[in-house]
């Protein structure tokens, strides 16, 4: 049998946001990341983060930033950096809303434990 794999205790916490695009907006989508802010990455805990197309047109993008802890992460999603960063795109569905028209994205975040390198 084999062993048990024991959860590592320091920077090892992973958030994965899978973005799912209409068509006409994964342009769009591309040039807010490309232009981002990049305030995550003076967030306490953030330790990487890697954005990700998929190699299959209608995929989606998956969107991975490592943490040292679950905690470092929540302070992340509750700052003020993290609702500046994201406003544009939160802007967009917004818009879209108002139109009468589906959002151009949608995310579903998943998050994770890294049990071993």
């Amino acid at each position: 049998m084999p062993p048990k794999l024991k959860i590592m205790a320091d920077k090892n916490f992973v958030a994965i946001n899978y973005i799912t695009c209409a068509p006409e907006y994964t342009e769009r989508f591309e040039e807010l990341f490309g232009s981002r802010a990049r305030a995550i990455d003076t967030m306490p805990g953030f330790v990487d983060m890697m954005v990700l197309s998929a190699a299959k047109p209608g995929d989606p993008y998956l969107i991975v930033s490592h943490w040292e802890s679950e905690d470092s992460f929540k302070g992340w999603t509750n700052s003020p950096e993290f609702i500046e960063g994201h406003k544009r795109g939160f802007e967009d569905i917004r818009k879209a809303k108002e139109e009468g028209k589906p959002s151009p994205m949608h995310s579903d975040f998943k998050t994770y434990n890294v049990l071993a390198r």
